[in-house]
């Protein structure tokens, strides 16, 4: 009769198990792909964002306003669509600058009559000098001919000389007068440039997010609005850096969210460079807050149903 030990027995129990759990583990693997549908995705936290982030919109400082600008005037509103150029604000400067553009205007047109006039003095000068110099020859063609005196002749050949010197001296007066008209060009040209800077302009077509200034508010280093352009939407998923070795350029995703009505399609179009620290968390409070992840810029096929939710908070799956 052979005696089995209790310990052989445990073993032999712990050996059976191991061997059915290996025998079904492919059966589980299998079962969990295919109730996910995306084998070897990878998966990450982002966020919804317009072309090129959130523009926001200042107001270049001045002399006028070297503590900042107040703002007068508002033309736009929180959802309006803009376009490039489009006046959007008017900053309190622009009063004592549309001043100075009018003095500088004025300065030019008087410049321009002083060159006139310089011009004309010339041709006078140069006609006097023309008719000094004829009158100079007869004398000394009448001086040949014993019908003049050498004092007359001398006379009008110094009268001669003289208006040629004028006429120099005009035409000399008149050049600089020329380039009075050019400095007072140059000066209209940067008061109304500076004028320029009082009107706020949007720098890109888009849509106004946020407002962040109201007239009678000084405006600060936040800028006057928030713009995105929202023709083109996309997600930014925070992949980890032990993953991104398996995202490229051209592949596609999936980005859901409970506040969108229905999920998105995109392709990866840009990986950028750097890896940071982690923006975007879940819910999870066992999740790493220190992760170190890498950006991915996701394109929208359709971009209309994010224009509305910029910084949206999204689980985005890429089809690795």
């Amino acid at each position: 009769m052979k005696i089995t030990s209790s310990y052989d027995t445990t073993r032999s129990c712990k050996l059976a198990i191991v061997s059915i759990f290996t025998a079904f583990l492919p059966l589980m693997a299998g079962s969990a792909i295919a109730q996910n549908g995306h084998q070897g995705a990878v998966s990450a936290l982002g966020r919804l964002q317009p072309q090129g982030g959130i523009i926001n919109v200042g107001a270049p400082s001045t002399p006028e306003a070297i503590s900042g600008s107040m703002l007068t005037d508002i033309y736009v509103k929180e959802g309006d669509d803009v376009e490039a150029g489009m006046l959007l604000a008017v900053t309190d400067s622009a009063s004592a600058l549309n001043a100075r553009k009018n003095q500088a205007q004025a300065e030019h047109q008087t410049a321009m009559r002083i060159a006139e006039a310089s011009q004309s003095r010339a041709d006078e000068a140069c006609v006097l000098a023309d008719v000094a110099s004829r009158e100079a020859e007869r004398r000394t063609h009448l001086l040949e001919k014993k019908l003049a005196s050498e004092e007359e002749t001398e006379l009008a050949q110094g009268r001669a000389e003289a208006a040629a010197a004028s006429c120099t001296a005009a035409h000399a007066n008149a050049r600089v007068s020329e380039s009075e008209i050019e400095v007072a060009t140059a000066r209209l040209a940067v008061a109304q440039a500076e004028l320029e800077r009082a009107y706020i302009k949007s720098p890109a077509s888009g849509r106004i997010l946020d407002v962040l200034v109201r007239p009678g508010e000084l405006v600060g280093l936040e800028g006057l609005f928030e713009l995105g352009r929202v023709d083109k939407m996309y997600a930014v998923a925070e992949v980890y850096e032990t993953d991104i070795l398996r995202v490229k350029v051209g592949q596609t995703a999936t980005v859901r969210s409970d506040a969108l009505p229905r999920v998105l399609t995109g392709k990866v179009e840009l990986i950028r460079h750097k890896v940071q620290k982690q923006d975007v968390t879940g819910t999870d409070p066992a999740a790493d807050k220190d992760a170190r992840i890498i950006e991915v810029e996701i394109l929208l096929d359709d971009p209309e149903p994010a224009q509305a939710l910029t910084h949206l908070q999204v689980e985005i799956i890429i089809d690795a």
